[in-house]
C-alpha cells in the first residue's frame, strides 16, 4: 500500500487530493500546524475525516519535519501548505516566505538526508509569471511575480528544480493556475461572489464589494487539477507542469455569470471598492497546458462558466 503525506490537507486542494488518494488505495496522512486545534472542516464536508491520519508540522521548524517524515515514513510527499493569499502577503510577506520559501525547503532537505525513494511534489502558482497580456504561459515562461506571495512560490519552484538536479530527487512542482470549487473559503473573490449572489437573490438588500473587476483569470475546476497533482508523481521521470484550461475571463464575466444563474443583473448590485485594489495586480493571466495534455494525458474539461454553475448549484443547496 502506497503512503501519502499531505500538507496542507484542510485546504480546498488538501482535501480533494485526500479524497483522490484514498480512492486509489493510498493510506493517507494529512497535517495542519495544530492538528488538535485545526476543525479539518474540508475533510469532514468531503465524508472523509475519519480515513485521513492527522498530524501537526511547523514546517518552518526543521526538526520537526525530519521527525515527522521519519514517523510517517511516505512513499509520496505533497506540499500544499503555506499561505495562499495574494492579499495577506502583502500585509505578511515574512509569513508568506517562511511559510512557502522555507517550508519547501526543509521538506526538500529532509527527503534528501533520509535518502529514501519518497517523490515530492510542490503546489507553485501562475502568481509567479505576472502579466501574460495575450498569451498563454507554458512552462519555458520567464517568472515576474508581482506580490510577496509569487516571490515566495517562485522561490519554492527553483529550490525543487535545483533538488531535482544535484542530487537526484523524485520532486517536480505543479505551475496552477485559478483553480475553484464550493471548498474555497470566502476570503477568495470567487466564493465571496457566488455567495453574494445567492443570498441576494433570496432577498438580501447587500451591495458586493470588489475591486479590479476587468483583471483577466484562467478559472479551472479544482477536483479536475487535483487528477493532474497525482499523475505528475506517477510519471517515470520528475518533471514540472503548467496546469490550466487554456481560457481567459474578465472577473467581471465571472460575476454576470454568477448573477445570470439567478436571473439578476449584476450591475444593481455590485459596487466598486477602492480599498480593495492591490498594491500590484495582474492584469491578465491565461495558461497554456500542451505538455500536461501530451504527457500526462491530462486536459482541463470544464471552463469558467461550467465552475460558475456548478459552485452556484452547491451554494444553492447549502442555503435550502
Amino acid at each position: 500500500m502506497k503512503k501519502a503525506l499531505i500538507l496542507g490537507v484542510s485546504g480546498q486542494d488538501g482535501a480533494y487530493l485526500a479524497r483522490l488518494l484514498l480512492q486509489k488505495g493510498y493510506e493517507v496522512y494529512g497535517s495542519s500546524r495544530d492538528a488538535q486545534m485545526s476543525s479539518f472542516s474540508n475533510l469532514h464536508a468531503l465524508g472523509i475525516y475519519d480515513d485521513v491520519c492527522v498530524e501537526s508540522i511547523a514546517l518552518n521548524d526543521f526538526r520537526n519535519v525530519i521527525q515527522t517524515l521519519m514517523k510517517i515514513e511516505p512513499t509520496e510527499v505533497y506540499n500544499l501548505a503555506g499561505q495562499t493569499s495574494v492579499n495577506l502577503s502583502f500585509k505578511q510577506p515574512v509569513e508568506a516566505f517562511e511559510s512557502i520559501g522555507v517550508g519547501t525547503l526543509n521538506l526538500l532537505e529532509a527527503i534528501r538526508l533520509m535518502q529514501t525513494p519518497i517523490k515530492f511534489y510542490n503546489a507553485c502558482s501562475s502568481e509567479c509569471f505576472g502579466n501574460t497580456g495575450d498569451s498563454a504561459a507554458d512552462e519555458s515562461w520567464p517568472f515576474k511575480p508581482r506580490s510577496p506571495y509569487a516571490v515566495a512560490k517562485c522561490a519554492s519552484y527553483w529550490e525543487v528544480a535545483n533538488y531535482r538536479e544535484a542530487y537526484g530527487l523524485f520532486a517536480c512542482s505543479g505551475i496552477f493556475f485559478n483553480h475553484e470549487s464550493p471548498l474555497r473559503p470566502e476570503r477568495f473573490v470567487t466564493k465571496k461572489i457566488v455567495s453574494a449572489a445567492t443570498r441576494i437573490a433570496r432577498g438580501s438588500d447587500e451591495k458586493l464589494h470588489l475591486g479590479n473587476i476587468s483583471i483577466r483569470r484562467d478559472w479551472g475546476w479544482a477536483p479536475e487539477y487535483i487528477e493532474a497533482i497525482y499523475l505528475m508523481l506517477q510519471q517515470e521521470t520528475p518533471n514540472d507542469y503548467v496546469i490550466a484550461t487554456g481560457e481567459s475571463n474578465s472577473l467581471e464575466d465571472f460575476v454576470a455569470a454568477a448573477f445570470d444563474y439567478v436571473g439578476l443583473d449584476w450591475h444593481n448590485y455590485v459596487e466598486i471598492d477602492q480599498k480593495l485594489i492591490r498594491p500590484l495586480d495582474i492584469a491578465a493571466g491565461r495558461g497554456n497546458p500542451s505538455k500536461a495534455r501530451v504527457e500526462l494525458g491530462w486536459q482541463a474539461k470544464h471552463k469558467m462558466r461550467d465552475v460558475v454553475r456548478m459552485m452556484m448549484e452547491h451554494e444553492e443547496k447549502q442555503k435550502e
